[in-house]
C-alpha cells in the first residue's frame, strides 16, 4: 500500500463525516446520513451556544475541529503549526450570534475541503506525521459525535433503514 491509497481510504472517510454518507450506505455513518455539515445547517445559534452537563458548546466544538484541520492544512503546505498551536482558544467559546454561527460552519466547511483536497497529494511521511493525518479523521469523528451528544437536531438517522 501507498500513501496514495492510504490516503484515498482517509479523504473517503473524511468526506462521509464532513459530507454524508453515500446513497448505497458508509463507512462510519449510516446511509441517508448527511454528515456533519449538514447537520450544523440544522442548529440555531442558540443551539450551537449549548452545551451538556458544564462542557464545551457546541460552536466551541466547531471551531476546535475547524482549528484542527487549519493546522493540518497548514502542515500539507509546507508549514509547521503545531510548536505555536493554541489548542485551548477554541473552548473558550459561550454563546454566539448568528453572524459568529454561520461564520464558524463556514470555517470548518472550508478546512474539511481544504484537508480533503491535501489527502489527495501523496507525499512521504514519517511514522508521526502519518499518525497525524490518521489521527485527524478519528478527531473529527469523536467531536461529531460529541456534538450530537449534545443537541438532537444534529443526529444523524438512528439505524440503517437498509438493515432493518
Amino acid at each position: 500500500m501507498t500513501t496514495t491509497d492510504l490516503f484515498a481510504s482517509l479523504s473517503t472517510l473524511l468526506h462521509e463525516l464532513t459530507h454524508g454518507a453515500a446513497p448505497t450506505g458508509g463507512f462510519v455513518l449510516n446511509r441517508g446520513d448527511a454528515g456533519l455539515l449538514a447537520s450544523l445547517q440544522a442548529l440555531t445559534a442558540a443551539d450551537a451556544s449549548a452545551s451538556a452537563h458544564g462542557g464545551a458548546t457546541i460552536a466551541a466544538h466547531v471551531a476546535h475541529v475547524s482549528y484542527g484541520l487549519s493546522l493540518m492544512n497548514r502542515w500539507a503546505a509546507g508549514e509547521n503549526p503545531f510548536e505555536t498551536a493554541d489548542w485551548s482558544a477554541a473552548w473558550r467559546i459561550g454563546a454566539v450570534a448568528e453572524a459568529e454561527w454561520t461564520r464558524l460552519r463556514e470555517e470548518l466547511r472550508t478546512e474539511a475541503d481544504r484537508q480533503l483536497s491535501a489527502l489527495k497529494t501523496p507525499r512521504e511521511l514519517s511514522p508521526i506525521e502519518l499518525n497525524g493525518v490518521i489521527a485527524e479523521v478519528a478527531h473529527v469523528a469523536y467531536h461529531m459525535g460529541a456534538i450530537r451528544q449534545i443537541h438532537a437536531s444534529a443526529r444523524g438517522p438512528k439505524h440503517d433503514s437498509a438493515a432493518t
